[in-house]
C-alpha cells in the first residue's frame, strides 16, 4: 500500500482515496511575470513523478496546477514594460509549457488561470463573509478574520500567539487583527482597468490565497485527495487556503498535504527575491533536460537539493551508465511488476516516493545487464525508468548529444575521429593515424587498441 509523508499530520500515512481508484490532486503553480527557475522546476517535475506513479498504480488521477496570473509583481513588471498584463502572463506561460515540456512533465489534466475563475472567488468571499469570517476593512478591502478560525496553524504548527510575538504579518490600516489577511484587494487609482473587477465590495482583484481556494473547490470538489507544492507555501499561503476553504464550506478541505524541499545553492533558498536563482532555461543551455529531471528525481522529494555544476555533471555521468546498458534495447518496454527488481522498485516508490531507493534499483539492473547482457533486464530497465520519465531516448541519441569537451568534441566527433584513425592505419597512413590519436589525447580523449577493436574513454 502506498503510504505518504501528510504534512497535516506530521507523518507517513496509508493513502485512501475519498473515491476507490480515483485521485484528485491540487498543486499551487507558477506566478507568471518571469521565466521559471529550477525551484520551479522541482515543483513540476516532483508532482508529475508523483501523478506518475499514481497512474502506474492504476489510479485515475485529476491533477490540477494552476497559474497565477494577477497579482502585485505581475501590475508592475507589465508597467515596467509597457506592456499589457494579459500579453505579459501569455508570453510567460507560454516559456513555462516550453520549459516543462523539456523536463519531460505531462500537461496537468486543468491548468486554470486566476483571472477566468473571479466569479467564483467573489462567491466564497459572500460565503465567507455569511459565516463571519470577513470583513471589509477601513481601506475598502475585504479581510479575513483570522481568530475565528479555530484550526488556524494545524498545517505550519504556528500557534496565534507566535504569530503576534513574532509579527510574522504587515500591519494594515483597518485590518481588524494584524494576522488577518486580504481577501478582496480595492482597486488603485493607478492601476489598470484590466485589473479590476466589479464586485459587492467595489472594484478590486482576488488577493493570492483566495484564488487557489476557489480553484481548487471549483474543479476538485469542496474536499479532495492531495494538495501539494513547495515548502515555502505551507505558511501563509497553505494556512489560509485552509482556513478560507474550511470557513466558507464547513467541512475538511482536504486529506493530505505534499510538501517538496527546497533547492539551495550555497545552503540558501533559491528564489527570485534572493537573487540566487537560476532559470530552468539557463540552465537547459548547459545541461540536457533529461539530465536535469535525473538530477531532481535522484533526490527524495521533501530533501533539500543542493544545486551546483558539479552535481549536474555526477548526474549526467550516472544517466549515461544507465543509457549504456540499453545500448542493445529494442522496440517498446513493458514493466513486468512480478520481476524482483520491478517489486524493490514498488516497495520503493510506495513508500513516500522513494525516488533514490527505486534509482538503486535502476543501477543494480544495469549493473546485471553489463554483466549477462540479459534481454528481458534490459527491457526492464528501460521500462521502469519510464515509469519515472526516464530512458525514454535510443540510447545512441542520449549518448551522442553528451557534453562537448573543451576541445568541443562530444561522442559523435570522437567515434568519426576514430573512423578516420583506422582508415588511416588501413591505408598504411601512419603518420595521419598518430595525429589523430594526438589530437583526441590533447582533448582529453584516450584511445586503447585491442585485437577486439578500439575503445575509448575520457581522461
Amino acid at each position: 500500500m502506498l503510504k505518504l509523508f501528510n504534512s497535516l499530520a506530521r507523518e507517513k500515512q496509508d493513502f485512501v482515496p475519498i473515491e476507490p481508484g480515483k485521485v484528485r490532486m491540487y498543486v499551487c503553480g507558477m506566478t507568471v511575470y518571469d521565466f521559471c527557475h529550477l525551484g520551479h522546476a522541482r515543483v513540476m517535475v516532483v508532482f508529475d513523478m508523483v501523478t506518475r506513479w499514481l497512474r502506474a498504480s492504476r489510479y485515475a488521477v485529476t491533477y490540477v496546477r494552476n497559474i497565477t496570473d494577477i497579482d502585485d509583481k505581475i501590475i508592475k513588471r507589465a508597467a515596467e514594460n509597457g506592456e499589457t498584463i494579459r500579453a505579459l502572463t501569455d508570453r510567460f506561460i507560454a516559456a513555462m509549457n516550453e520549459d516543462a515540456a523539456a523536463l519531460g512533465v505531462i500537461k496537468p489534466d486543468h491548468e486554470p488561470r486566476a483571472t477566468e475563475y473571479v466569479p467564483q472567488m467573489l462567491d466564497m468571499i459572500g460565503a465567507l463573509e455569511k459565516n463571519r469570517y470577513a470583513y471589509v476593512a477601513g481601506n475598502g478591502d475585504v479581510c479575513y478574520h483570522v481568530r475565528r478560525f479555530k484550526g488556524y496553524g494545524k498545517l505550519s504548527g504556528k500557534s496565534l500567539e507566535d504569530l503576534r510575538a513574532g509579527e510574522r504579518v504587515d500591519v494594515m490600516e483597518g485590518k481588524q487583527d494584524p494576522l488577518d489577511f486580504v481577501l478582496w484587494k480595492h482597486a488603485k487609482a493607478d492601476e489598470p482597468a484590466e485589473a479590476r473587477w466589479a464586485s459587492h465590495w467595489g472594484e478590486g482583484r482576488p488577493g493570492w490565497h483566495l484564488e487557489c481556494s476557489a480553484m481548487s473547490s471549483q474543479l476538485l470538489g469542496r474536499h479532495f485527495d492531495i494538495h501539494g507544492g513547495g515548502m515555502d507555501l505551507q505558511f501563509p499561503h497553505h494556512e489560509n487556503e485552509i482556513a478560507q476553504s474550511e470557513g466558507a464550506h464547513n467541512e475538511v478541505s482536504v486529506n493530505y498535504w505534499m510538501h517538496n524541499g527546497f533547492v539551495r545553492v550555497d545552503e540558501e533558498k533559491m528564489s527570485k527575491s534572493l537573487g540566487n536563482f537560476f532559470t530552468i532555461r539557463e540552465v537547459l543551455k548547459k545541461y540536457d533536460a533529461e539530465v536535469v529531471r535525473f538530477f531532481i528525481l535522484r533526490a527524495h522529494y521533501r530533501s533539500g537539493l543542493n544545486y551546483s555544476d558539479a552535481h549536474l555533471d555526477d548526474a549526467r555521468q550516472s544517466l549515461a551508465r544507465l543509457y549504456t546498458a540499453l545500448k542493445d534495447c529494442k522496440g517498446v518496454a513493458v514493466v513486468d511488476w512480478q520481476e524482483a527488481h520491478a517489486q524493490r522498485f514498488r516497495a520503493a516508490m510506495d513508500d513516500d516516493f522513494g525516488t533514490p531507493e527505486a534509482m538503486a534499483v535502476l543501477f543494480d539492473l544495469a549493473a546485471e545487464i553489463n554483466r549477462n547482457a540479459d534481454p528481458t533486464l534490459v527491457s526492464q530497465l528501460k521500462a521502469l525508468g519510464g515509469v519515472l520519465g526516464l530512458l525514454e531516448r535510443e540510447s545512441a541519441q542520449f549518448l551522442q548529444a553528451a557534453p562537448k569537451s573543451e576541445s568541443g568534441l562530444n561522442n559523435a566527433d570522437i567515434e568519426a575521429s576514430i573512423a578516420a584513425r583506422n582508415a588511416a592505419k588501413k591505408a598504411k597512413n601512419y603518420a595521419e593515424s598518430d595525429r589523430i590519436r594526438d589530437e583526441l589525447k590533447a582533448a582529453g580523449v584516450v584511445l586503447e587498441d585491442s585485437a577486439a577493436g578500439t575503445t575509448w574513454r575520457r581522461a
